[in-house]
């Protein structure tokens, strides 16, 4: 059998516990959750950061951000650096990317042959946090509860007007694959922004959640005076003091939030239906895969940034041939992305090794082995010197030099409501945990690279936009003297070539 074709399903912003094991039953989200049921299920899966540009990175590489160091949404992606693209490329695949993936600096490919779509978001580095003004709100740039407080329908947006371009560009990649002028095998990465805020959607996907069970959190505010250290930094930087956000306010946003989860999924689901009329459907890994996920109003916190379930856990299901569909229970990383492609692939993940702190999941999704430790990193806005996390099996612990430890029993609490941290009856565990923490990472050297790489480009930021200003933004290039019918073609060639199924 020809090598299999990759087709990756990205979306922004999805809250790994609405998937627990595909979409969950209150989500009218009827294309995931036929992929879903064809797919092997990482139903405890998590972003190695959760932050949109690290998040993709890492997602991209098989790398942490102290190693991309790409800490936050404004740090350059280096040019360097291997990512699943330049290995499948290099292995012969054609790669093209449709859609968002936060690269920031000058190389706005890092692997894709080809861009079918700008970015939604700058490649410069404006949006560079500074850690040495703790607790500075950048106004134009950081999240606040807006988004919440302005939930509600809309028939255009911004953010639609962008995804309606990147399935549309999708679609007609996958047609233009179909006609076979290449005979490589291609992987295709479509890569949404929604579900992610603003919590505005178009008014069919609203009405589908009209007095919906889910419009409630699950986890009531928690107080200010009580929320752990890093919580209280992200409501600040949240400028939550700003608004008075109502229990209508906070079911508006979630509505439109599961909307957009809709409105995502007739997306995939016109993407899905051309694979399959285009004949390439059996050959073709399927690959979903959220950034990072959304708090929604849980403990009173929106978006993510933090390592709690609802902001760090995301969806992640693999459809490959050969593979039996299963719901896998053990937490994995989106790390573990690129070396599992490469072995899909047929690649030799023995040299991808060096590269790569993710584990290939190939065993544990056909039934044998296992996978160890699962670690975050946050080092973006809203902190003041990084965090990190390890999940290992039922238990999570976050570490940071400024705040105190919290230790969770996912198992027994689900919900993340107590910390075991000081419970001696659990000091073991924490001790066992630190210490594997402490082999990985040494949090002093982690906190003066980042300092040291935010002031780099707080310099270099300011000197490019003095004087004549050169844009790193990605633009698509569009050849319009060979497309459609042109005086250089044979007509009765390009209607032939152009025409698949043919003959039919």
């Amino acid at each position: 059998m020809a090598r299999p074709n990759i087709l990756i399903l990205m979306v922004d912003q999805f809250n790994g516990t609405l998937f627990p094991d595909g979409p969950a039953d209150f989500l009218h989200a009827p294309h995931l959750k036929a992929l879903a049921e064809r797919s092997v299920r990482f139903a405890n899966t998590y972003t190695a950061s959760p932050l949109c540009a690290p998040a993709r990175a890492s997602f991209m590489s098989g790398q942490l951000p102290s190693r991309t160091r790409v800490y936050d949404n404004a740090a350059e992606f280096a040019s360097d650096i291997p990512t699943f693209a330049h290995h499948l490329r290099a292995a012969g695949y054609h790669t093209a990317l449709s859609g968002k993936m936060h690269f920031v600096g000058p190389d706005q490919m890092h692997g894709f042959e080809e861009r079918l779509t700008t970015d939604i978001y700058p490649a410069d580095f404006g949006w560079t946090p500074d850690y040495t003004k703790p607790g500075e709100r950048i106004d134009w740039w950081y999240h606040n509860l807006g988004s919440v407080t302005g939930a509600g329908v809309a028939e255009i947006t911004n953010q639609m007007e962008y995804d309606d371009e990147v399935a549309y560009y999708a679609t007609r990649k996958l047609y233009d694959l179909s006609r076979r002028h290449d005979d490589r095998p291609w992987c295709l990465t479509v890569s949404f922004t929604h579900p992610h805020d603003p919590y505005v959607a178009r008014r069919k996907y609203w009405d589908l959640y009209e007095n919906s069970p889910a419009l409630d959190p699950d986890v009531d505010a928690i107080p200010f005076d009580q929320q752990d250290p890093h919580s209280q930094r992200l409501l600040k930087a949240c400028d939550y003091d700003a608004f008075e956000i109502t229990p209508e306010q906070i079911r508006r946003a979630r509505q439109g939030y599961f909307a957009n989860i809709s409105y995502i999924d007739d997306k995939i689901g016109e993407i899905l239906d051309v694979l399959e009329r285009a004949r390439m459907a059996d050959n073709t890994i399927v690959l979903f895969v959220s950034d990072h996920g959304d708090m929604l109003g849980d403990r009173g916190l929106w978006f993510k940034m933090c390592f709690f379930d609802g902001s760090s856990r995301v969806p992640l299901t693999i459809a490959a041939p050969g593979w039996a569909p299963a719901s896998i229970q053990q937490p994995v990383s989106t790390l573990d992305v690129t070396p599992t492609l490469a072995a899909l692939a047929g690649i030799d993940i023995v040299k991808l090794a060096p590269w790569t702190d993710g584990e290939d999941l190939t065993p544990l999704a056909t039934g044998a082995g296992g996978r160890g430790p699962v670690p975050m990193e946050y080092a973006a806005e809203g902190s003041e010197a990084p965090l990190v996390c390890l999940r290992d099996g039922r238990f999570k612990l976050t570490l940071c030099e400024k705040d105190p430890p919290m230790l969770f029993d996912l198992e027994a609490d689900p919900k993340e409501l107590t910390n075991l941290a000081g419970d001696t009856g659990y000091a073991d565990i924490l001790a066992k945990l630190t210490a594997q923490a402490e082999k990985r990472w040494n949090l002093q050297n982690f906190d003066a690279a980042v300092r040291e790489s935010q002031a780099r480009r707080w310099v270099v930021y300011e000197a490019l936009r003095n004087g004549a200003y050169y844009p790193w933004d990605y633009q698509p290039l569009q050849k319009a003297s060979e497309r459609y019918m042109r005086n250089h073609m044979d007509l009765n060639v390009l209607e032939e070539s152009q025409r698949y199924p043919r003959g039919e």
